[in-house]
């Protein structure tokens, strides 16, 4: 695999577009033309005790970012029964820090079952952080179908990245999601000033975790943060870590999520030759494009999605 990727990652430019081509046909043949899609609410914002460089919400950077506890009961069911009203397939709960609190655990519990009561076939994730056998089975027993938490960066160059959590500790998360039944979620995000044998390594470990979904975040570098000036991609350079993905974990849903308005550019549409979903609306503390226009990407390409824009 280590091979593949170097080479997809490496080659001239007429063969980039033949392995571009053949992630096509894998994802086609996997997927279909369908783009499934997803949204995320910042349920609680900033004040996080952990320093991921790349991070607006992290304590030890003075940002002018909005911080606020966890959303009512309320206000959270209202945000995600609003998402599926628009044809979004997945909704999710995000919530800064490195673990939830009980009390916080406790209400978005009682949300999800609250969802699945009204919405029984729509799909709720959460990425609330580092969390033990207990309380995601917890969640699993509220009915949540899916649980997020990234290994952001391969296992070598992650303690450049992040030095208050372990890359072993968000790894074992995983693994514990999977373990009480939940379906799981796990990426990363390019453009840290990572190798391209990190990228190797991190490809190597969501392999190995065999997660159903990988997230794929491209850094939108955010003024304050210790990468503030990054400026490491390329739109080319995305497109080819998406393909080498697709390439080495044919079986797992790719979606493309933060950064990709500011990344990819005018190379948005060829994301989703190697990917199937996309991340719609806003992200946690960066604004994303609108519906109408992902839904017009998506609808000029040949592919379907579920989306159903607010004026229709």
């Amino acid at each position: 695999m280590r091979e593949l990727v170097l080479e997809v990652l490496n080659s001239p430019l007429e063969e980039f577009y033949q392995f571009l081509c053949k992630a096509n046909e894998i994802k086609l043949r996997r997927f279909g033309n369908f783009v499934e899609t997803c949204a995320i609410l910042n349920a609680k914002s900033g004040s996080c005790p952990s320093d991921c460089k790349f991070c607006a919400q992290s304590s030890r950077f003075k940002l002018n970012v909005k911080t606020y506890p966890l959303l009512s009961e309320e206000e959270l069911l209202k945000k995600a029964l609003s998402a599926f009203e628009l044809g979004i397939d997945r909704f999710s709960f995000v919530t800064s820090g490195v673990s939830p609190t009980k009390e916080d655990l406790k209400v978005i519990g009682k949300v999800i079952k609250r969802i699945k009561s009204e919405r029984p076939g729509c799909k709720v994730c959460a990425s609330l952080g580092q969390m033990g056998k207990e309380e995601l089975s917890f969640l699993k027993s509220c009915g949540l179908d899916r649980y997020h938490h990234n290994l952001e960066t391969s296992r070598e160059f992650y303690p450049k990245i992040s030095t208050v959590q372990r890359w072993e500790d968000r790894y074992r998360t995983v693994l514990t999601a999977k373990e009480v039944g939940l379906s799981t979620c796990c990426g990363g995000i390019f453009g840290l000033g990572e190798s391209d044998e990190d990228v190797v390594s991190l490809i190597e470990s969501l392999r190995e975790l065999s997660v159903d979904s990988i997230p794929v975040n491209f850094l939108h570098p955010i003024k304050g943060t210790p990468l503030e000036s990054a400026n490491y991609l390329t739109p080319l350079k995305c497109l080819r870590i998406l393909t080498a993905i697709r390439l080495s974990i044919p079986e797992a849903e790719i979606r493309v999520c933060g950064g990709r308005e500011r990344n990819l550019r005018e190379l948005q549409p060829l994301a989703l030759f190697p990917a199937n979903a996309l991340m719609v609306g806003n992200y946690l503390t960066t604004k994303g494009r609108g519906l109408s226009d992902d839904y017009r990407m998506i609808s000029d390409l040949g592919f379907k999605a579920n989306l159903k824009l607010p004026h229709s």
